[in-house]
């Protein structure tokens, strides 16, 4: 049973996503929040797998009760997904640096924020579609200049190459292909450049790819 705790200002909007997640018989909405600091303080109690996270919220906001989250590590299980509008994309780097696994647009479809519920509560990041991939390229542009990394310094060319894949969005069947390996063979690549790097999860390596240089917005390295 993947365990979700839902948190965002409006009542309505939890409304709506408790009923599309409480439906499925693998998922279970185990709390909700009304504002950062209940969804920190909730998170600790409750140890869910998957936090839906709003950014805009009263007392404490999405990104700092993300960090807060991210930062203790008996809530290392604890993946964090950001419920963001297009308006709001300004946060979307910000929030993958703070340590969220990915995140989606408010008015996904039901079908698309149940497979996100799953994709993350076994540990992969939302960062394939489309314009996840046009949006973390342009506001990864707009962070500090890129500085090398003794991190991505270990990886093996190879690896670096499959990372460089991880940060263009490419699932591990995608980068399967692109390369001609199984796909057996691109998770444990992939596996063995979290473990190397050091990295939370998929999303993460993301940030890294761009924050160290190794790909660039609009192309890779």
């Amino acid at each position: 049973m993947i365990r979700v705790l839902l948190a965002d200002d409006q009542t309505l909007v939890r409304a709506g996503l408790r009923w599309v997640l409480d439906n499925e018989d693998d998922i279970e909405v185990v709390g909700e929040a009304a504002d950062g600091e209940q969804a920190a303080a909730l998170a600790d109690e409750l140890r869910p797998d998957v936090v839906l996270m709003d950014i805009r919220m009263p007392r404490l906001d999405g990104l700092e009760a993300t960090r807060r989250i991210v930062a203790d590590e008996r809530l290392a299980g604890v993946r964090v997904v950001i419920l963001t509008t297009f308006d709001l994309d300004d946060y979307v780097y910000g929030a993958l640096r703070a340590g969220a696994s990915g995140f989606l647009v408010k008015d996904t479809e039901p079908v698309e924020l149940i497979h996100g519920v799953r994709v993350v509560a076994r540990g992969d990041a939302l960062i394939s579609p489309t314009v996840t991939r046009r949006l973390i390229a342009e506001f990864a542009g707009r962070a500090a200049p890129p500085e090398p990394d003794a991190r991505v310094e270990t990886l093996t060319e190879r690896e670096r190459e499959v990372m460089g894949l991880v940060a263009a969005g490419l699932s591990n069947d995608e980068i399967a292909v692109r390369l001609g390996l199984s796909p057996a063979t691109a998770k444990t690549h992939v596996s063995r450049i979290l473990t190397k790097t050091g990295v939370r999860d998929r999303a993460q390596l993301v940030v890294l790819a761009y924050e160290s240089g190794m790909v660039t917005p609009g192309g890779r390295r």
